[in-house]
């Protein structure tokens, strides 16, 4: 069982209201998501477009609800831009957060990406990063995460994910090795690991001592095998379905939950599943995520 001291539980308002299809969920409010959230019993919570931006507006909304933000997603694009462009707006990013009074900033490399493009079959066309991207990547990253850190006193993680540079157990393997343990540690993502041929249970394992943040994302594999076999988009298969909470699809949690046990897992474990809240109503999905969470855990 997880220590209640050490691990809390978050989940993420894309199952609510997604930021990159606007439609799914347009109507569902920021009040209705974050009480939802509390009413399923989670403490915690990723940043949303509908969120407030003034801290205040926000602390305010979320207190009342018991409520904290634990982790929002930033866009890096460390291999096409100047380096100077992305600290500018990391760095408010992060200060944001650290006035939220979040311990982690959660980054992903978004040059040549195609997670957003609807047009693009997520299993094609992927960039391949080569030695001088990589030193780019690598040297960004340890730049921005000390910054965070000594700055801020918010951890990088490194999201790896469907259609970037960094999807693959080998693109995470060169990443960790090439980065400092001390300014950039992994967001560890269940189902994208999953969703790309790789093994959830192996990878944690591989990098427990690396992982700061924990997203709790399960697969429908009938879907994925859909996705590729009709080269659908990333969008596309969310739209269809590919993602769900932990417990619904095909992923054993029971052994990724016993490594973050027994390796002294400390932080924010969130579910974060995308689907059509018009076909998975957001609240009844919470709640049963809450319930498989708590059985496999004691959380």
């Amino acid at each position: 069982m997880l220590d209640k001291t050490k691990v809390k539980l978050g989940i993420a308002p894309i199952a609510w209201t997604n930021d990159d299809l606007p439609d799914l969920g347009g109507e569902n409010t920021f009040a209705q998501c974050v009480s939802e959230m509390a009413l399923a019993g989670f403490t915690g919570s990723e940043v949303g477009n509908k969120y407030p931006k003034d801290p205040a507006v926000l602390k305010k909304a979320l207190s009342l609800r018991g409520i904290e933000i634990c982790n929002a997603w930033f866009s890096t694009f460390l291999i096409s831009r100047p380096y100077e462009e992305t600290e500018k707006a990391f760095e408010e990013h992060v200060a944001f957060l650290a006035e939220m009074g979040a311990k982690v900033v959660g980054v992903s490399e978004q040059s040549y990406s195609t997670q957003g493009m609807q047009d693009q079959p997520i299993f094609e066309g992927k960039h391949v990063m080569n030695d001088e991207e990589w030193k780019l990547l690598t040297d960004g990253l340890n730049r921005l995460g000390k910054l965070s850190l000594e700055k801020y006193g918010v951890a990088l993680t490194f999201h790896h994910h469907m259609g970037t540079v960094v999807q693959t157990a080998a693109e995470t393997d060169r990443l960790m090795a090439e980065t400092d343990p001390a300014y950039v540690s992994l967001l560890y993502d269940s189902g994208h690991f999953a969703y790309c041929g790789e093994d959830p249970v192996e990878l944690v394992k591989r990098y427990a001592s690396r992982i700061k943040h924990v997203h709790l994302k399960d697969i429908r594999p009938d879907v994925v095998e859909q996705v590729k076999k009709e080269h659908m988009s990333f969008l596309g298969g969310v739209r269809a379905g590919a993602f769900t909470i932990p417990g619904d699809g095909c992923i054993d949690f029971a052994p990724i939950f016993q490594v973050l046990e027994e390796t002294g897992y400390t932080g924010y474990m969130v579910v974060e599943a995308e689907q059509d809240p018009a076909k998975a109503d957001p609240l009844e999905y919470a709640i049963r995520a809450r319930k498989y969470i708590a059985e496999k855990t004691g959380l």
